[in-house]
Formats: structure tokens, C-alpha cells, sequence
């Protein structure tokens, strides 16, 4: 329970610090902040936590969750000034709703798969709209369209399968992979960029449904794939550098070398081709 209290203390000051910065006598840049100025920021910080996490950099994670906490914070001392809410009505949203949906931990309900607690959420998230008097929006309305391309994607596919609306197995969506991939191919011998941009938008929602299949996150998927090649290529980058050269002052052949060199130094196979190595 110490811990508790402790923490419920930093929180505080944090609260307090805030309101400190938005006083008339305060910072001058904290005190121009807009909820549609501070928004950018909560978006680039949650992004950090994510890169922090995906290089398990668990001091650093530390931190950029503390800025994280903080966008939080700076919203509702915003609300606050203008009477909308403060803080703590945050706080109790969550605490109540944490609770209301998970009655199998703290109520009578059981759930002992995790299918069935995520079937029960759903389950409770519909019935407090309808308390709410919130209109129904159908099953992929409440899908925010302002997500990430993939996250959306995810997240449509995964509600549309909670009624029975998807493939069998992982075998059937490669199978309409290979299908999606030849009419891409066809189309890539002179259709416009519209229909190519159709065709190449419906091999990735295949692929987010693969990775659905074998329960991989498809964002986090390819955020270390991006990851990888940073780190490759920086690679490349440094080796020619020792050099005195840069990458433009390279070739396709040299830098596929270097790009091995680099998988090796990772202790990766040689199994995935660079842009040259067809």
C-alpha cells in the first residue's frame, strides 16, 4: 500500500505543477497551449513510448512514459479552466470503468479464456452506449477513422470476425493473398494509379488479416521491420564513411554487400532480399 501512497504523491505534484505553469504568472508558451495545439504532441509521445518499448530501453521508457502522463495531465488542467472537468473526474472514469468491465475479477462472472473476456468487454462497452442513449453505429462504427492505417484496418477485421464475418484459417488468407497479388500484377501492366492504389490497399488489408491469423500485431510488425532496415542501413552508412564516402557516391551492388554484412553482424540468415538482390 506504501507504494500506493507514494505514487498517488508524485501524481500530485505533477497536477499541481501543471496548474503552476498555466498560472497568469506562469509559463508563457504552457499558457498559449490549445487542446488542437497540445494534440500533435500526445500523438509524438505516445510514438516514443512505442519506439522506447520496441527497443526495450526500459529506463527510457520510463521516461517517455512520464511525458506520456503528462499530456494527460495538461488536457485536464485545460478542461478544468474552462469547467468542463478536472483531473480527478479522469480518473474516476477510468477506475469505474476498469471495474464495470472486468466482472469476472471483480464481481461474480467467470471468463476463463481470453476470447471470453474479450467477448464480455464488447459485451459492456454496447450496454453502457445504450445507457448512454448513444445511437448504434453498427459493428465497425466506433472504429476511429483518424487511426493509423494499419491499427484501423486491425481493428475492423478483428470485430468483423467476433460475428462469424472471416476466412477459416491462415491457409485461406494466403490463398486470397496469392489471389490479390496476380490482380495487382495485372494491373500493373497499365492500369491508372487509382486502381493500382486499390489493388495494392487490398494486398495490405490481406496481409493485416494474416497477421491477425498467426496473432501478430501488424503496426509493431512493421515498426521493427522499419527498425531493422534504420539499423542496416546505418550500417552501410558508417562502413562507407570509414571510407570517406557517402551512400550517393556508392552503388546498388556495394551497398547490397555491405547491406549482408550488416545481417550477419545481427546474426540474421540471408533470407530476405534487398531492393537489388532479385
Amino acid at each position: 500500500m506504501l507504494h500506493w501512497f507514494v505514487a498517488g504523491e508524485k501524481f500530485q505534484l505533477l497536477v499541481d505543477l501543471m496548474a503552476r505553469l498555466r498560472a497568469p504568472d506562469g509559463c508563457p508558451w504552457d499558457r498559449e497551449q490549445t487542446f488542437d495545439t497540445i494534440k500533435p504532441y500526445l500523438l509524438e509521445e505516445t510514438y516514443e513510448v512505442l519506439d522506447a518499448i520496441d527497443a526495450r530501453d526500459w529506463s527510457g521508457l520510463a521516461d517517455e512514459l512520464g511525458d506520456l502522463l503528462l499530456q494527460a495531465v495538461f488536457f485536464s488542467q485545460m478542461a478544468a479552466e474552462q469547467g468542463s472537468f478536472r483531473i480527478e473526474d479522469a480518473l474516476d472514469a477510468i477506475n469505474r470503468k476498469l471495474v464495470r468491465r472486468h466482472p469476472h475479477v471483480f464481481g461474480e462472472e467467470t471468463a476463463r479464456t481470453e476470447g471470453e473476456v474479450r467477448k464480455r468487454w464488447n459485451e459492456i462497452k454496447r450496454q453502457e452506449k445504450e445507457g448512454k442513449g448513444q445511437a448504434e453505429q453498427g459493428l465497425l462504427g466506433s472504429v476511429p477513422r483518424s487511426l493509423p492505417a494499419l491499427v484501423e484496418a486491425q481493428q475492423l477485421t478483428s470485430r468483423a470476425a467476433q460475428v462469424g464475418f472471416d476466412w477459416a484459417d491462415a491457409a485461406q488468407v494466403l490463398e486470397k493473398l496469392r489471389e490479390e497479388t496476380a490482380e495487382f500484377e495485372r494491373a500493373r501492366r497499365g492500369a491508372s494509379i487509382q486502381e493500382l492504389e486499390d489493388e495494392l490497399g487490398d494486398m495490405l488489408f490481406v496481409l493485416v488479416n494474416l497477421a491477425r491469423f498467426v496473432k501478430v500485431d501488424a503496426e509493431q510488425a512493421l515498426r521493427r521491420t522499419n527498425r531493422k532496415f534504420r539499423d542496416r542501413f546505418a550500417f552501410i552508412e558508417r562502413r562507407l564513411a570509414e571510407q570517406g564516402r557517402t551512400p550517393a557516391e556508392s552503388n546498388l551492388d556495394e551497398m547490397d554487400m555491405l547491406w549482408n554484412e550488416a545481417k550477419k553482424e545481427n546474426g540474421k540468415p540471408n533470407s530476405d532480399r534487398t531492393p537489388g538482390n532479385h
